[in-house]
């Protein structure tokens, strides 16, 4: 077996914010137009790995970020928005990695709904891919996490409870919630995850940070100003944000694609790394090509 496409690992300081990035070895123009992947709430750069290193043996150029307040980048501001803040950071790294070259902008659950928000931008991405996309109906994930009885435990304040204890009941609540077999999750992943969160703090901050995100997750789209290609993922057994949402984007956006994932739940980067980076090397050689990126399925649209 060949070995693996190293991933690099860089700090980089965009604009005064400090954040991490990860890469794929290619750098060349050639090996055509680049993706930035955006994580979930909670979640980090470190999500992208397996598909980074798909990317990557592939020869494409490809970077994955932690957004403010998550991962190793800086906090939040309080004085604006935290998509705000995040949609400003998308299009500072983007110059700074490859100047004029609009990159495809790849993100999921809210890293999705700030790619849909990054195609109102102009100029726009050359394209986007939503995975699970936030925001497209009434955000339920946010009462999944908080009613978790792991979590309502942590908070209980009954007695101190160890950083270690704090990542295994950090790594329970992931995994039941973010894969369609929770059995299937893969130690390494869980682990990385749950590096973040040391603490009881750690986990009430993000708690805060989710109670801060519900309300920008009301009517969050113009999606009348989106014009770049849309190729719309979702796992068909994602619980935290349902499938059903993606009838309101493709009602307003009928010239999209829509990838119905079979049997996969709210992180299929996770959870199929391979058929992620198969649809995305695919969107990208179709905007390559000219060519139509694809309409919605009968079958899609039903779902």
């Amino acid at each position: 077996m060949s070995a693996r496409t190293p991933l690099v690992e860089r700090r980089l300081d965009v604009g005064g914010v400090r954040t991490r990035a990860l890469l794929t070895g290619a750098a060349s123009p050639a090996a055509g137009t680049p993706f930035l992947l955006l994580h979930g709430y909670s979640d980090s750069a470190d999500t992208w790995r397996r598909v980074l290193r798909e990317l990557g043996d592939r020869g494409q150029r490809a970077v994955a970020i932690d957004l403010p307040g998550f991962g190793a980048a800086d906090r939040l501001t309080r004085d604006e928005p935290m998509l705000v803040q995040h949609r400003r950071l998308v299009a500072r790294v983007s110059r700074e990695l490859w100047g004029d070259e609009p990159p495809i902008v790849v993100g999921n659950s809210m890293g999705g709904a700030l790619a849909l928000q990054c195609a109102e931008d102009r100029p726009s991405p050359a394209g986007i891919v939503p995975i699970g996309p936030a925001g497209l109906e009434h955000p339920g994930w946010f009462r999944m996490v908080e009613r978790q009885p792991l979590v309502r435990h942590l908070l209980s304040d009954v007695v101190p409870v160890p950083g270690p204890v704090v990542r295994a009941a950090t790594i329970r609540v992931f995994r039941q919630l973010a894969y369609a077999d929770p059995g299937a999750a893969r130690r390494e992943d869980l682990v990385r995850f749950a590096a973040h969160y040391r603490s009881v703090r750690d986990v009430r901050r993000l708690l805060a940070t989710g109670r801060r995100l519900l309300g920008e997750l009301e009517d969050p789209f113009a999606l009348d100003r989106v014009a770049c290609p849309v190729l719309l993922v979702w796992g068909e057994r994602d619980r935290m944000v349902r499938a059903r949402g993606a009838r309101h984007l493709l009602a307003a956006l009928p010239d999209a694609r829509y990838e119905l994932l079979q049997g996969l739940g709210h992180c299929p980067q996770l959870e199929d790394p391979e058929l992620v980076a198969d649809l995305l090397t695919g969107f990208r050689c179709a905007l390559g090509a000219g060519g139509a990126v694809g309409r919605p399925t009968t079958a899609a649209l039903a779902a």
